[in-house]
């Protein structure tokens, strides 16, 4: 995508990336550029709610945990030779309205905030928070992709499925994302490809869901030890053939070793470097929103986890530069 617009960033070398105002990848406030002629390509939200967990809460405070952690990452990226800034605009829309004590409430509050950043063509990067915040922007990205038929495409990276029918009752946690988004038809199952996920599962049911829906599963291991999820990017690329795409990327998808700071860790999971290799292979789809959740500050040691995510927001936008 070369819209012909760019993003100021402040100069490293004039203005320390240790020094003011903390925004998501420096980006300048969505408000400062607002008064522009033409919108903003990304925009770049936080979304602090953690009330759909069902292990270790404390998500809420990640997206200031990866503004924090994402003052150190720089534009140009060295394996696309590109340097985000230069191709597309991008600003730091805040930190959405949340609804803490209601997993649905929220997901409709969220949806509504994002409905008002920028313009219809501007695409959402929303940064959690628990997973149950992408529905509400795979909400906003289905509509701003023009409702495709049939649903988006997913690219998603996790050690877990997403597609559990109810917690303790709840419809709307985190562990149900990817099968609400299903049910209201935002999302094609047959089009999505999940990466990472390991075991152990908490019954076989919740895999032959998956199966059963056409999903396409890669797992960890396999990710790790063959070049199978290289090649299913591949095909996916392929055959989505310029569609809409969304990426969902979930932080545990990382080994607890790279990502410490999470609710939910498996041991046996990707290093960063995989996952970069796999968000590399991801440059030529249709990217029209994304997601990275699920970063929990107080178990991350030196603040590796939201490093980590704040590279992922990184890798999504040079990702989508045509």
């Amino acid at each position: 995508m070369k819209s012909g617009k760019s993003t100021e960033l402040p100069n490293g070398r004039v203005h320390p990336r240790f020094a003011g105002l903390t925004t998501f990848l420096r980006t300048p406030r969505l408000q400062d550029v607002a008064a522009a002629n033409a919108p903003v390509d990304w925009a770049i939200y936080g979304v602090p709610f953690d009330g759909g967990t069902t292990y270790r809460s404390g998500a809420r405070f990640g997206p200031r945990a990866v503004r924090e952690a994402s003052q150190y990452v720089k534009s140009y990226h060295l394996e696309h030779a590109v340097d985000w800034s230069k191709c597309m605009s991008v600003a730091d829309a805040g930190d959405a309205t949340v609804a803490p004590f209601s997993c649905e409430n929220n997901v409709n509050t969220v949806a509504e905030f994002a409905r008002g950043i920028g313009a219809n063509t501007t695409k959402l990067l929303a940064v959690g928070g628990d997973h149950s915040i992408a529905l509400a922007n795979m909400r906003v990205a289905f509509e701003r992709a023009g409702r495709p038929q049939g649903g988006l495409c997913v690219l998603h990276f996790d050690a877990h499925l997403d597609t559990v029918d109810r917690v303790w009752g709840e419809a709307y946690s985190h562990a149900s994302p990817f099968r609400r988004a299903i049910e209201e038809g935002i999302i094609a199952p047959k089009k999505m490809l999940s990466i990472g996920v390991r075991g152990p599962l908490n019954m076989e049911e919740d895999l032959a869901w998956c199966k059963a829906q056409g999903i396409e599963i890669i797992s960890a291991q396999d990710a790790i030890t063959t070049s199978s999820a290289l090649e299913a990017i591949a095909k996916f690329r392929t055959s989505t053939n310029a569609q809409a795409t969304y990426i969902s990327i979930d932080i545990d998808v990382l080994d607890p070793a790279f990502a410490p700071g999470t609710g939910t860790p498996v041991p046996g999971g990707l290093s960063t470097a995989r996952l970069f290799e796999h968000l590399r292979a991801a440059k030529g789809i249709k990217i029209v929103g994304a997601d990275v959740v699920e970063v929990l500050p107080d178990r991350d040691h030196a603040g590796v986890t939201a490093l980590a995510a704040a590279h992922c927001l990184a890798e999504i936008l040079a990702a989508s530069t045509a």
